[in-house]
């Protein structure tokens, strides 16, 4: 994680130099404002990143000595295909489409998308891929 970390770092300062050159150049508060909270989101995460890399034990990509079978192994979980986002997507876009043509497509909209939610919440717990 020190990678990330020094990754987000010069992220960092570079945000930290440009916001106050905005600011000057062009004098919009609303960049300006865009500018400082994404200065101090990137300052968060380099704390969060850096605190961590100095509590945990280094991975292989964090160790100049490691070789390329150190990272070897299995790589965590990753789901397999899934429909729900599909229809989460279509409900939702039912939604924005009834702010525009009539409240009752937004309440149908809302209903279908709270099953679609549910789906894809609880998709692992029944069907072929259940834990």
């Amino acid at each position: 994680m020190k990678s990330e970390a020094w990754i987000f770092g010069i992220c960092t300062a570079f945000f930290l130099l440009v916001t106050p050159s905005y600011w000057f150049i062009t004098g919009d508060p609303t960049g300006t404002s865009a500018l400082v909270m994404t200065t101090l989101l990137a300052t968060l995460v380099t704390f969060y990143l850096g605190f961590h890399a100095s509590r945990m034990e280094p991975r292989p990509e964090d160790r100049k000595d490691a070789e390329i079978a150190d990272g070897a192994g299995e790589l965590g979980f990753f789901p397999p295909y899934s429909w729900w986002p599909l229809w989460c997507a279509l409900t939702f876009s039912l939604v924005v489409l009834g702010v525009v043509i009539g409240w009752w497509l937004v309440i149908i909209g809302a209903g279908l998308g709270v099953v679609a939610l549910t789906g894809w919440v609880f998709e692992y717990y029944r069907g072929e891929h259940a834990h």
